[in-house]
């Protein structure tokens, strides 16, 4: 067999990095010291390498993470806020996610909720699990839509099937009827299974009231769902002098960071 032959039938496989690989094999000269085994070794690395890079790109993109470069790595500690620098070691390693744990982040506009939620979001991605991302407002909006459009069952399976779920911008508008049911529904379903990550300005204590108190009978069933097995990291500030805008920190506000 030619090697323009092997390397046909490598992209007929669809082993395009083991074939672009073999090609550069063949025209470096010091790979004839090497053995085979270890030439073979190689290529299998490079393939592998190639497909685990392209499955991770597959999850962020579907996750939809609102803030595409957040990185544990670029959470800031030195801004006036209060962070629990080894609870938010530990949530990176997913070992919540393992475990069907939740994570309440709560806090003021603009002190990182969102920048952490992904940030998180990606470490998860990283380590393959389905992750997706969606603010209240826009996911109720769906659900409605999809309930008159007869597709509410598939609109579902979008926030019900993934391993971690982060709900920005969380009862940020009181529910109505129809979307406490909704909102209902989404965790009853990930209760035990999954994990949700939950961004409020509201600390959780204030959650009831927000889905309705004594009003909504789904209340203390929505809260028993999420509030027994939660981290919660609560982001208040330290030091006033010290406490600016997570948007100017990270850039994510042009006019801020100007």
């Amino acid at each position: 067999m030619t090697n323009e032959a092997t390397r046909n039938k490598l992209i007929e496989m669809r082993l395009s990095a083991m074939a672009n690989a073999f090609d550069a094999q063949r025209d470096d000269p010091n790979m004839s010291s090497i053995s085979f085994d270890d030439r073979f070794g190689l290529l299998v690395d490079i393939e592998y390498c190639q497909r685990k890079n392209n499955a991770l790109h597959r999850l962020v993109k579907r996750a939809g993470l609102e803030q595409k470069g957040a990185n544990i790595n670029e959470i800031d500690y030195s801004s006036g806020r209060k962070l629990n620098r080894d609870l938010i070691a530990r949530l990176a390693s997913c070992e919540f996610v393992r475990e069907g744990r939740n994570v309440f982040i709560t806090g003021a506009t603009g002190s990182g909720k969102t920048f952490m939620a992904c940030a998180f979001g990606y470490e998860a991605c990283r380590q393959f699990y389905n992750t997706k991302f969606v603010r209240l407002p826009d996911l109720l909006i769906e659900l409605e839509m999809a309930r008159e459009n007869r597709t509410f069952t598939k609109s579902m399976l979008k926030y019900t099937k993934p391993a971690l779920l982060i709900i920005d911008e969380w009862l940020l508008l009181k529910p109505s009827e129809s979307e406490q049911k909704a909102i209902f529904e989404i965790l009853h379903r990930r209760s035990g299974k999954s994990s949700t990550i939950f961004c409020s300005q509201y600390p959780s204590s204030e959650w009831y009231e927000q889905l309705g108190g004594l009003a909504n009978p789904l209340t203390d069933s929505i809260l028993d769902r999420i509030i027994h097995n939660a981290y919660t990291i609560d982001i208040r500030s330290s030091d006033p002098h010290k406490d600016i805008s997570m948007r100017e920190i990270y850039g994510l506000d042009k006019k801020l960071s100007r």
